[in-house]
Protein backbone atom coordinates (compact mmCIF):
# COMPACT_ATOMS: atom_id res chain seq x y z
CA UNK A 1 0.00 0.00 0.00
CA UNK A 2 1.32 3.40 -0.94
CA UNK A 3 2.05 5.54 2.10
CA UNK A 4 1.05 8.81 0.45
CA UNK A 5 -1.41 11.21 2.06
CA UNK A 6 -3.64 13.48 0.02
CA UNK A 7 -5.33 15.87 2.44
CA UNK A 8 -9.01 16.74 2.12
CA UNK A 9 -8.09 20.28 1.06
CA UNK A 10 -5.80 18.96 -1.69
CA UNK A 11 -8.42 16.42 -2.76
CA UNK A 12 -11.11 19.10 -3.08
CA UNK A 13 -8.80 21.47 -4.96
CA UNK A 14 -7.73 18.73 -7.40
CA UNK A 15 -11.33 17.50 -7.80
CA UNK A 16 -12.35 21.05 -8.71
CA UNK A 17 -9.51 21.35 -11.27
CA UNK A 18 -10.40 17.96 -12.76
CA UNK A 19 -14.10 18.86 -13.03
CA UNK A 20 -13.13 21.78 -15.30
CA UNK A 21 -11.33 19.50 -17.77
CA UNK A 22 -14.56 18.22 -19.38
CA UNK A 23 -13.05 14.73 -19.56
CA UNK A 24 -15.12 12.00 -17.91
CA UNK A 25 -12.97 9.69 -15.80
CA UNK A 26 -9.93 11.99 -15.73
CA UNK A 27 -7.66 11.49 -12.74
CA UNK A 28 -4.16 12.45 -11.69
CA UNK A 29 -0.83 10.69 -11.96
CA UNK A 30 1.86 11.19 -9.33
CA UNK A 31 5.46 10.47 -10.25
CA UNK A 32 8.99 11.59 -9.44
CA UNK A 33 11.55 12.56 -12.04
CA UNK A 34 15.07 11.35 -11.21
CA UNK A 35 13.98 9.75 -7.91
CA UNK A 36 16.68 9.03 -5.37
CA UNK A 37 18.93 11.84 -6.64
CA UNK A 38 19.38 15.42 -5.52
CA UNK A 39 17.45 16.48 -8.64
CA UNK A 40 14.29 14.60 -7.68
CA UNK A 41 11.09 16.49 -8.49
CA UNK A 42 7.67 15.26 -7.43
CA UNK A 43 5.07 15.88 -10.13
CA UNK A 44 1.31 15.69 -10.40
CA UNK A 45 -0.16 15.57 -13.89
CA UNK A 46 -3.61 15.14 -15.37
CA UNK A 47 -4.24 11.54 -16.33
CA UNK A 48 -6.93 11.02 -18.95
CA UNK A 49 -8.49 7.55 -19.27
CA UNK A 50 -5.96 5.36 -21.07
CA UNK A 51 -2.94 7.49 -20.11
CA UNK A 52 -2.22 5.55 -16.95
CA UNK A 53 0.39 2.78 -17.20
CA UNK A 54 -0.46 -0.84 -16.50
CA UNK A 55 2.08 -1.04 -13.67
CA UNK A 56 0.76 2.09 -11.91
CA UNK A 57 -0.90 1.69 -8.52
CA UNK A 58 -4.47 3.05 -8.69
CA UNK A 59 -5.51 4.93 -5.56
CA UNK A 60 -9.29 5.34 -5.54
CA UNK A 61 -10.16 8.65 -3.87
CA UNK A 62 -13.60 10.11 -3.19
CA UNK A 63 -13.93 12.04 -6.46
CA UNK A 64 -11.17 10.72 -8.71
CA UNK A 65 -8.39 8.15 -9.05
CA UNK A 66 -4.74 8.94 -8.38
CA UNK A 67 -2.31 6.76 -10.31
CA UNK A 68 1.06 6.26 -8.63
CA UNK A 69 4.03 5.56 -10.91
CA UNK A 70 5.46 2.16 -9.97
CA UNK A 71 9.13 3.18 -10.04
CA UNK A 72 8.42 6.33 -7.99
CA UNK A 73 6.26 4.54 -5.43
CA UNK A 74 9.00 3.62 -2.94
CA UNK A 75 10.23 7.22 -3.02
CA UNK A 76 6.74 8.54 -2.24
CA UNK A 77 6.65 6.90 1.20
CA UNK A 78 5.38 9.42 3.78
CA UNK A 79 4.64 11.96 1.03
CA UNK A 80 1.92 14.51 1.76
CA UNK A 81 -0.04 16.40 -0.89
CA UNK A 82 -1.71 19.42 0.69
CA UNK A 83 -3.47 22.59 -0.38
CA UNK A 84 -2.69 25.63 1.73
CA UNK A 85 -4.72 28.80 1.40
CA UNK A 86 -3.35 32.22 2.05
CA UNK A 87 -4.53 35.72 1.24
CA UNK A 88 -3.10 35.40 -2.29
CA UNK A 89 -5.31 32.39 -2.96
CA UNK A 90 -3.77 29.01 -2.40
CA UNK A 91 -1.09 26.60 -3.41
CA UNK A 92 -0.82 22.87 -3.86
CA UNK A 93 2.22 21.60 -1.98
CA UNK A 94 3.90 18.21 -2.18
CA UNK A 95 6.26 17.15 0.57
CA UNK A 96 8.06 13.92 -0.29
CA UNK A 97 10.82 13.44 2.30
CA UNK A 98 12.11 10.27 0.64
CA UNK A 99 12.16 11.52 -2.97
CA UNK A 100 15.90 12.19 -2.91
CA UNK A 101 16.89 9.19 -0.78
CA UNK A 102 18.62 6.42 -2.77
CA UNK A 103 16.82 3.11 -2.37
CA UNK A 104 20.06 1.20 -2.74
CA UNK A 105 23.20 1.09 -0.67
CA UNK A 106 26.62 -0.56 -0.78
CA UNK A 107 25.11 -3.85 0.44
CA UNK A 108 22.46 -4.03 -2.30
CA UNK A 109 23.14 -6.61 -5.04
CA UNK A 110 25.19 -5.23 -7.94
CA UNK A 111 22.37 -5.71 -10.47
CA UNK A 112 19.92 -3.75 -8.25
CA UNK A 113 22.40 -0.90 -7.96
CA UNK A 114 23.03 -0.88 -11.73
CA UNK A 115 19.28 -0.81 -12.43
CA UNK A 116 18.81 1.95 -9.88
CA UNK A 117 21.42 4.23 -11.50
CA UNK A 118 20.16 3.40 -15.00
CA UNK A 119 16.64 4.47 -13.96
CA UNK A 120 17.56 7.54 -11.95
CA UNK A 121 20.60 9.01 -13.69
CA UNK A 122 21.20 7.52 -17.11
CA UNK A 123 17.78 6.94 -18.68
CA UNK A 124 16.42 10.42 -17.88
CA UNK A 125 19.24 11.82 -20.05
CA UNK A 126 18.69 9.30 -22.84
CA UNK A 127 14.93 9.88 -22.79
CA UNK A 128 15.39 13.25 -24.51
CA UNK A 129 16.58 11.27 -27.55
CA UNK A 130 13.76 8.76 -27.18
CA UNK A 131 16.23 6.12 -26.01
CA UNK A 132 16.88 4.00 -22.98
CA UNK A 133 19.31 1.38 -21.79
CA UNK A 134 18.60 -1.71 -19.73
CA UNK A 135 20.69 -4.25 -17.88
CA UNK A 136 20.79 -7.72 -19.43
CA UNK A 137 23.26 -9.42 -17.12
CA UNK A 138 26.36 -9.01 -15.01
CA UNK A 139 28.91 -11.49 -16.34
CA UNK A 140 32.16 -12.83 -14.94
CA UNK A 141 34.87 -10.26 -14.18
CA UNK A 142 32.26 -7.68 -13.16
CA UNK A 143 31.20 -6.61 -16.66
CA UNK A 144 27.65 -5.25 -16.99
CA UNK A 145 26.02 -6.22 -20.29
CA UNK A 146 23.61 -3.48 -21.35
CA UNK A 147 21.08 -3.22 -24.14
CA UNK A 148 20.20 0.01 -25.87
CA UNK A 149 16.62 0.56 -26.98
CA UNK A 150 14.46 3.22 -28.57
CA UNK A 151 16.35 6.08 -30.22
CA UNK A 152 19.73 4.70 -29.05
CA UNK A 153 19.45 1.52 -31.07
CA UNK A 154 21.64 1.73 -34.13
CA UNK A 155 22.78 5.25 -33.22
CA UNK A 156 26.36 5.91 -34.30
CA UNK A 157 27.00 7.67 -30.99
CA UNK A 158 25.79 4.76 -28.84
CA UNK A 159 29.31 3.41 -28.25
CA UNK A 160 30.54 6.88 -27.24
CA UNK A 161 27.55 7.27 -24.91
CA UNK A 162 28.25 3.82 -23.48
CA UNK A 163 31.91 4.46 -22.74
CA UNK A 164 31.95 8.20 -21.96
CA UNK A 165 28.70 8.54 -20.07
CA UNK A 166 27.22 5.30 -18.88
CA UNK A 167 30.37 3.38 -18.03
CA UNK A 168 31.94 6.33 -16.24
CA UNK A 169 28.80 6.95 -14.17
CA UNK A 170 28.38 3.30 -13.20
CA UNK A 171 32.06 2.79 -12.34
CA UNK A 172 31.97 5.88 -10.10
CA UNK A 173 28.88 4.61 -8.28
CA UNK A 174 29.69 0.89 -8.15
CA UNK A 175 33.38 0.29 -7.34
CA UNK A 176 33.32 -3.48 -7.89
CA UNK A 177 32.06 -3.08 -11.44
CA UNK A 178 34.89 -3.38 -13.97
CA UNK A 179 33.21 -2.14 -17.12
CA UNK A 180 30.18 -2.23 -19.38
CA UNK A 181 29.55 -3.89 -22.70
CA UNK A 182 26.77 -3.45 -25.22
CA UNK A 183 24.85 -6.66 -25.85
CA UNK A 184 25.44 -6.12 -29.58
CA UNK A 185 29.21 -6.04 -29.04
CA UNK A 186 30.28 -9.42 -30.46
CA UNK A 187 34.02 -8.89 -30.11
CA UNK A 188 35.95 -11.85 -28.82
CA UNK A 189 36.33 -11.66 -25.08
CA UNK A 190 40.09 -12.01 -25.16
CA UNK A 191 40.37 -9.11 -27.60
CA UNK A 192 37.97 -6.85 -25.71
CA UNK A 193 40.51 -5.45 -23.24
CA UNK A 194 43.32 -3.27 -24.50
Amino acid sequence: MTAITITDAAHDYLADLLSKQNTPGIGIRIFITQPGTQYAETCIAYCKPGEEKSEDTALGLKSFTAYIDSFSEAFLDDAVVDYATDRMGGQLTIKAPNAKVPMVNADSPVNERINYYLQTEINPGLASHGGQVSLIDVVEDGIAVLQFGGGCQGCGQADVTLKEGIERTLLERIPELKGVRDVTDHTQKENAYY
